[in-house]
């Protein structure tokens, strides 16, 4: 009796059940074209960021999706440089007193690419590594046909940075001129030298003694850098943005495989023997500098260092040697 009271209530309300799984049929059909609707307008909606072929250089990448290099502060790069710095109080010491200058840009996604550093905006006397302002006012000298592109030009830019030759340097200091080298470190697409942010990168002699000697604006020196600069001027190479692609291209070919194996080139001989290493170093009695752009499948990125110490080819070596533990890839 039980079961044909109950079959007798379903009887009863076969109508209604009908008519309920109809419309709730309905109703799924009608909203399931409504999130197909919405789905597409989201589909359309995205944007897809460009493909970047990270294994040649320059990085070919439109203009306006590269991000400048003064906006690429990151927090946890920072405390990472940071901590490498306290792992010797003799280097915290020579921070404090601003004779020591570190920038590191880590470019493992180059889109995504993150710059941290010590006394950023500290410019001091640079022996040699200013070399490769020179070599980006020829290479714009060029382009715009103020000098041409001969052999012997393309010879002394080589020597000028790959051995850096003091006469090759002076050779093309003087085919360019200091006026107009001064000119392209200040021009506003490169602003390499930059008087509102402590200068930068200055040429205002040639190597080896003699000649006209112009100090730069701010503390009168004449062989220039800070670490701000030298790693916006390597991150700009990166993504073919000094002079143009082409451009771009030759002063990487003038840069990489460095002839002076000391300072980094010596700490990267052992740890990335078969990395692409573009490089300019200086020295000068107590005054060393490095500078390198580093690049493989386990390896992208910029360190540039500036000290002043008797010891400062050992402390360069051995902040090389931390600095690629920290930005190498694992694994």
């Amino acid at each position: 009796m039980k079961k044909i009271a109950g079959f007798s209530i379903l009887y009863s309300l076969s109508s209604v059940l009908i008519i309920f799984f109809f419309t709730l049929t309905s109703w799924s059909s009608a909203n399931s074209n409504i999130l197909t609707d919405f789905s597409a307008g989201i589909v359309e909606e995205v944007v897809v960021a460009p493909a970047v072929d990270i294994n040649t250089l320059p990085l070919d990448v439109p203009t306006e999706a590269i991000i400048p290099m003064e906006q690429l502060q990151d927090a946890e790069l920072q405390q990472a440089l940071e901590g490498i710095l306290r792992s010797d109080k003799r280097w915290v010491e020579l921070s404090k007193n601003k004779t020591l200058s570190i920038g590191i840009v880590d470019m493992e996604d180059p889109m995504h690419s993150r710059f941290a550093a010590i006394n950023p905006n500290n410019m001091v006397y640079a022996a040699s590594l200013p070399k490769i302002a020179i070599l980006l006012a020829s290479e714009d000298a060029i382009a715009s046909g103020k000098i041409k592109e001969t052999p012997e030009v393309k010879a002394d830019m080589r020597l000028m940075i790959a051995k850096s030759s003091n006469e090759a340097a002076s050779r093309m200091f003087n085919r360019v001129g200091i006026d107009y080298i001064s000119k392209v470190l200040q021009d506003p697409c490169y602003n390499l030298y930059d008087k509102k942010n402590g200068g930068g990168l200055w040429v205002g002699k040639p190597y080896g003694g003699g000649g006209t000697r112009v100090g730069d604006p701010i503390k009168g020196l004449s062989h220039a850098a800070s670490v701000m600069q030298v790693c916006k001027y390597y991150y700009m190479l990166a993504f073919g943005q000094l002079v143009n692609e082409d451009r771009s291209k030759d002063m990487l070919q003038m840069l990489v495989d460095p002839q002076l194996h000391h300072k980094f080139v010596s700490v990267l001989d052992r740890v990335a023997p078969t990395a692409k290493v573009y490089r300019k170093s200086g020295t000068w009695e107590n005054w060393h500098a490095d500078s390198a752009l580093v690049w493989d499948k386990t390896r992208r990125y910029i360190v540039v260092a500036l000290a002043q110490d008797s010891n400062g080819e050992k402390i360069l070596r051995d902040l090389m040697l931390k600095i690629d533990n920290v930005l190498a890839l694992k694994g």
